[in-house]
């Protein structure tokens, strides 16, 4: 007989007796039923183990998704009576006129792992709260006096907009490009103490001596791949295996064990004038030479994002370099300045009169089959008849690289540190995306060989037919004849610098040519502010780090309790199997001493003493 009892609050026990149970059961239903109870408590640990794991797992995906949304579908206007809200102002002072961008964030999380949730503040109407004027403040180098009166508008408008309470709390950055560069350094100073002086006394910003200053390209470059990076979500922490990760040698602790995050992307960047290049340095550089070493240090830019500058998850080595003349057009005026002046050499030289007159052109391969143009110089006119071949017009235009034989250069011969290409992904804008979208229509991923032939293509066909498919629409709305009569050409010299000039394989499948990140174009003053506004979060992160330890170990213990109790339920499994195990031993012993009794009395022998269990 087995006996099974259990003291609850109501005790109760059950009995199974072998006797009234076919000889089968007796042992294949025990044996059944035991391998039922075990493969049934070890399919629901398991289950339970997956719930709990899926349970918090979806839950961690959900965070992330949900704000990957809020990044792509956040047009919702501004909150202004949200008291939890904070702002920031940039003011971009570029070479042609100043814009003013004001952001927001909600409080931080209190998560030092993470960053302020900075997005670009939203009006009523739900547009971006921007303001352009006219013109560039180096305008003003003669007359600093007026600088003050001359960005008060974009001051105005930014303070219709931030909450009045909110003012004083409110960062102001003045930030200088281009056109204020190139001014002495004493007109940059008597602009920037005008600012300096007049904004305190008709503003309440918060506004300092370093929030005002002229900033260098690489600083430029530095808060564009800041901002692009942060838009993806790259500085975020995940243990997700799908995401890309990249080990990294963190500058400044060389003895240290490299560390696992997210990959970030580079970014580049083809302008009318210049070309920019901007992308992370995850491991310890080399350099060939000491001279080279000279050069790499005013390229590489070695920051930390995070809040506290004793850690270093946080801490990134970007390289950042600009190249002035290899933007599109001014590559193209380079080209049309060199072809002038050979072209002139020759006919002197030969007694020839190539391109001097419309009936006998120079034959240009950059320029589409048949299409016409003119350079004109120094009273000249020099004619060009496009030949449409793509190869010629690559090597023509290779020489203007200026690339050298020594190891780790690119345009102009400059340092540039290896790129794990393998490991690597790239973002290409402005003339990297018009190449590939506005004409042949295929930005988005980048493809050499498919790039490739759809230039050769375009090169090769007629100019009239160009024409007529341009008058049926079926380029980009933007697209003009300026961007038709060109295309070829600077297909041919995105292609080369891209390449040649900054040595990525033709097999290099990483590139992705864009306009806008999630619809929105993202300008570099995004990353300007988070850069400046860094160690706000450790206000409240001080705040939240006792109620944050609670919260934690609230997490903690919960599924450390769910643990314990699967323990405790196969501890008590395994005792009642073992007890019932002990009991069939018993059961069996005694059906051996009974069947034995049996046969004694049969042949009429007196049955034996055989001590029974206890």
């Amino acid at each position: 007989r087995i006996s099974i009892s259990c003291l609850l609050p109501a005790s109760w026990h059950f009995s199974i007796s072998p006797v009234g149970c076919p000889r089968i059961l007796n042992t294949t239903l025990r044996q059944i039923v035991v391998i039922g109870i075990l493969a049934a408590a070890v399919s629901l640990l398991y289950y339970s183990l997956v719930v709990i794991r899926n349970k918090y797992g979806r839950a961690y995906r959900d965070k992330r998704f949900h704000r990957y949304l809020a990044r792509v579908t956040d047009t919702e206007a501004t909150d202004t009576n949200n008291p939890n809200l904070n702002y920031g102002i940039v003011v971009d002072c570029g070479s042609s006129g100043s814009r003013i961008f004001v952001y927001c964030w909600p409080r931080h999380n209190g998560n030092p792992h993470d960053l302020l949730d900075i997005k670009q503040m939203r009006d009523k109407n739900r547009k971006p709260v921007v303001m352009k004027i006219k013109p560039g403040i180096s305008e003003f180098a003669s007359s600093p006096e007026k600088v003050s009166d001359y960005i008060s508008p974009l001051l105005s408008f930014a303070a219709e907009h931030v909450p009045r309470a909110k003012h004083k709390e409110t960062p102001l950055y003045i930030l200088c490009t281009a056109g204020m560069r190139i001014l002495p350094e004493s007109q940059q100073k008597a602009i920037l103490e005008d600012l300096l002086t007049d904004i305190p006394v008709h503003f309440d910003f918060l506004f300092s001596d370093s929030h005002a200053e002229v900033i260098s390209g690489k600083q430029e470059g530095v808060y564009a791949w800041i901002g692009i990076n942060f838009v993806l979500g790259r500085f975020e922490h995940t243990d997700d295996e799908d995401e890309a990760i990249v080990e990294v040698h963190v500058p400044g602790s060389e003895n240290k064990e490299a560390i696992f995050r997210k990959r970030t992307v580079g970014i580049l960047d083809m302008g009318g004038v210049s070309t920019q290049i901007a992308y992370e340095v995850p491991k310890t550089v080399s350099f060939a030479s000491s001279q080279q070493e000279e050069v790499a240090k005013n390229l590489l830019a070695e920051f930390n994002l995070g809040c506290d500058a004793h850690q270093t998850e946080h801490v990134y080595r970007v390289y950042v370099a600009t190249f002035l003349g290899f933007g599109g057009n001014a590559a193209r005026q380079r080209y049309e300045d060199s072809l002038f002046t050979t072209t002139v050499l020759k006919n002197r030289l030969l007694g020839k009169q190539t391109g001097m007159t419309s009936d006998s052109p120079y034959l240009d391969p950059c320029l589409p089959l048949d299409a016409q143009d003119e350079i004109q110089q120094n009273g000249q006119i020099m004619y060009l008849r496009g030949t449409g071949d793509f190869n010629l017009c690559r090597e023509i235009i290779q020489p203007f690289m200026n690339k050298t034989n020594e190891t780790q250069t690119s345009l102009n011969g400059v340092y540039q540190p290896a790129v794990h290409f393998q490991n690597s992904e790239f973002y290409g804008f402005s003339e990297f995306y018009y190449c590939t979208e506005d004409v042949l229509r295929m930005g988005g991923d980048y493809n050499a060989a498919k790039f490739t032939k759809a230039a050769k293509d375009y090169c090769a066909t007629k100019w009239s037919v160009l024409r007529e498919h341009f008058d049926r629409g079926l380029y980009a709305s933007h697209a003009d004849l300026h961007r038709l009569k060109y295309q070829c050409f600077k297909s041919a010299w995105m292609y080369e610098v891209f390449h040649s000039g900054f040595s990525f394989p033709v097999s290099y499948s990483n590139l992705k040519t864009a306009l806008q990140v999630y619809d929105k174009e993202v300008q570099w003053t995004l990353g300007a502010i988070l850069y400046r506004t860094r160690f706000l979060p450790l206000r409240d992160i001080q705040q939240e780090n006792f109620r944050g330890s609670h919260s934690h170990w609230r997490s903690f213990s919960f599924v450390y309790n769910h643990y314990l109790f699967f323990v405790c339920f196969l501890i008590v499994l395994l005792s009642i199997l073992l007890y019932l195990l002990r009991l069939r031993r018993i059961h069996r012993r005694m059906l051996r001493n009974s069947s034995s009794t049996s046969l004694w009395i049969e042949e009429g022998l007196p049955p034996q003493k055989i001590a029974g269990p206890l």
